[in-house]
Formats: C-alpha cells, structure tokens, sequence
C-alpha cells in the first residue's frame, strides 16, 4: 500500500481531540512536509538546473498534473508573470479535466490517459521546453502518459510526487520523491504531500527565475507596478537597490519608465 493512503497513528483519534489539539496536531504533522522536501535536495536542485537550461535555451517550463497536484502546478504558474515579469507563456500550468477544474473537482479526469497525451500536443512541447509531472501518489494516468508524450517531443521530464517506487518514476529523467507519509486524514493528499508539492514547486520557478537574471540580490527587478502596493514596492526595491531615498527612488522610476532595471542599471552608470 501507498504510504500516502496509509492511516497515520498519531491522528487516529483525531476526531475525538479539543480543538486546540487537534489545530496543534495538524501543525506539528506539516513539519513532515518540510522535512520530506528536505530529503529530497539533491534531485530538486538537478531539477532546477535542467528548467533552467530549457529557460536559457528558449523553452519553458510546463506542469501538467490532476486535482490538487494539478491547481498547485496553475497556481505557480500563474504567479511568475507579477513577480518576475514574465511572459504567461513562460511558466504554464495544464491540469487534468481543464481550467474549470480549478474550481470543480473531477476525480476521474487523472485517470484519462489520452487526454494526456493531447494536452501535450496542444501546448505544442517541443525538444526546448521542461515538463514538470506532478502525482502525489504517483500513479496518475493522465500526468505518466503527458510526461510520455513530451519525452518523445524532446522535452526534459521531471516528476514530482510524495511515494517511492512508483509509475512515474520510469518515465523520467528526473524523480522527485517528497516521502511525506501518512496523512492527517488518511488518503487526503491536498494536506502534506500537497504542501511539499507546493514547496517544491515554489523553488522550481523562484531558482529558475533567480539564475535567469530575474532578481538582483534578493529584489524583484521586473516587478510590475500593476497596482498602489506593487508600485510602492517598485520605489523601495530601487531605493534598496541604489542605496537612495525613496523620493530620489521615485525620480529615478519616472524618468525610466517605471522600469526597475533600467533605474537600476541608469543610477549605477551615473555614479560611476
């Protein structure tokens, strides 16, 4: 039996705790989280390197998964266009069933193996691009089938999911194992193996991003001012930057386009 499908005996009694214990218990239980990540380090930063070549080369970096592995994949896709300023075609998210299952579940659609293989094919995965497959169980027909389908393509493969010794390690070049366990509530995969999938999606795009050229130190450097709040962080992250105050910062965004780079890279040529 799976590990994640397994009852965790620290929580058998769970419905019968207080619930200041049991919120206690959930949050001592998602440490496992962050330790299975922890475990698997190496293969994460092999990973890393290999979406990175496919960014450099001109590809893209693609996750394609079902249910909660699926919207986890969509939802960091999503975020690299404001964070990093980015194309959306750059970081895509393809999930089981299509979009509307972001919002409505449809538990058979990770079983559909040839819907697979045409989301692949519609997404146009070529030899350039990196897919990421993303199975908590790791048996997802859907996910092993559209890794499958981008191997022949040309694409890096990589696979992420929480068991050991499972199907979609055969159909990568890559396996992540996240070996997170039991869960709180058995078999309800959207909490820990769920976690530390979105943990290790998170250091996907943000190392990808960082060895692109993307971030300079630690500041976003293609922030978008798309709203009050991002625009103020655009001011602060020149300021920081440039070692200047805010007003000066401000001076410096207006007279290059709101553009933080450019800022950037105009104050250091003016103070050389």
């Amino acid at each position: 039996m799976l590990k994640t499908e397994m009852r965790n005996p620290r929580t058998m009694h769970i419905d019968e705790m207080a619930t200041e214990e049991m919120v206690d218990t959930m949050i001592s239980e998602s440490y496992n989280a962050i330790k299975a990540v922890e475990g698997a380090h190496k293969e994460i930063a092999e990973a890393v390197d290999v979406i990175s070549e496919a960014i450099v080369k001109g590809g893209r970096l693609l996750y394609i998964g079902a249910g909660t592995s699926g919207r986890l994949g969509v939802l960091d896709a999503s975020e690299c266009p404001p964070t990093f300023g980015v194309s959306p075609e750059l970081v895509k998210g393809i999930i089981a069933g299509g979009n509307e299952c972001m919002f409505k579940a449809s538990e058979n659609a990770e079983d559909m193996a040839a819907a697979g293989e045409r989301d692949i094919v519609a997404n146009n995965v070529c030899e350039k691009d990196a897919v990421v497959g993303i199975s908590a169980a790791g048996g997802a027909k859907y996910v092993i089938s559209a890794l499958k389908k981008a191997k022949e393509a040309g694409a890096a493969v990589i696979g992420v999911a929480c068991n050991k010794d499972v199907p979609i390690m055969d159909v990568c070049d890559i396996f992540v194992c996240a070996d997170t366990g039991p869960e709180v509530i058995t078999g309800s995969t959207r909490l820990n193996a769920g976690t530390a999938q979105k943990i290790i999606l998170n250091i996907f795009s943000t190392c990808t991003m960082i060895k692109s050229g993307h971030v300079y130190e630690n500041l976003m450097i293609n922030l978008k001012g798309s709203n009050q709040k991002l625009a103020g962080r655009q001011v602060r992250i020149v300021a920081e930057a440039c070692h200047i105050d805010e007003d000066e910062a401000a001076t410096l965004l207006k007279e290059n386009d709101f553009v933080i780079r450019r800022a950037i890279e105009a104050y250091k040529e003016k103070s050389k």
